[in-house]
């Protein structure tokens, strides 16, 4: 489905202090604990939608420092309206939080290598076609990002409601030098469930009955 491009949006990614542009981003490569109040562990969702999930995660673990990463300008508008509104709903300042419009590609002229402790893929588009699995956000070119600027004690995790794309990322990893460290196929209705936090596909998916898939892995070469 074609996205629906809001006018402005452009200039309102560009205006607020919460959202930093990729040509930004890049020159505070090495430097985002220094974005923050506190020099907190990063934690980075990619392709974050509009916010729901980092917005829920900054506030309920408010000593890590979170980036939303969303390359749509329109929906990162509406991301960031939505942190605003909840702020202003509940009275608090998520200063824990930040947006970055930029595409998953160049993660690693974004970060520093062994900067993230953890990242986080909440239903990623699956791109069903095989001519078009180099952009599943799970393939190796996108593995090897993640490697490269995931700390030693860093971790990804991944969740869908699709089975084939679980079960690809599922082998991928483990092809490319990954370790499973958990992985379940209903995660609602497992042990893994306690203190999940849900995005908005989440909330959507699994009130339609449908199980949702998640996993852990950490790269082992960093466990070396």
């Amino acid at each position: 489905m074609r996205l629906r491009h809001i006018k402005g949006c452009e200039a309102f990614i560009e205006q607020a202090p919460e959202c930093i542009t990729e040509n930004k981003a890049k020159e505070i490569k090495g430097l985002w604990h220094e974005k923050f109040a506190t020099k907190a562990p990063v934690h980075i969702e990619i392709g974050c939608g509009k916010g729901q999930f980092a917005i829920n995660m900054s506030q309920k673990y408010s000593d890590t420092s979170f980036i939303g990463i969303e390359r749509y300008m329109s929906v990162l508008m509406k991301a960031v309206q939505r942190k605003r509104k909840y702020e202003n709903e509940h009275d608090i300042s998520l200063k824990n939080l930040l947006f970055i419009c930029a595409d998953a590609h160049i993660l690693n002229e974004i970060f520093s290598e062994n900067e993230v402790e953890k990242i986080y893929l909440n239903f990623s588009d699956p791109w069903p076609k095989s001519r078009h699995a180099d952009r599943r956000l799970t393939s190796p070119c996108f593995l090897n990002i993640y490697s490269s600027i995931l700390a030693h004690t860093g971790s990804l995790e991944f969740k869908t409601d699709n089975r084939m794309l679980f079960d690809y990322s599922l082998n991928l990893t483990v092809l490319n030098g990954w370790e499973i460290i958990s992985k379940t196929y209903d995660l609602h209705n497992s042990e893994q469930c306690t203190d999940n936090v849900m995005s908005e596909y989440e909330e959507k998916f699994s009130k339609a009955g449908k199980k949702i898939c998640r996993l852990t892995a950490v790269p082992l070469q960093k466990q070396i």
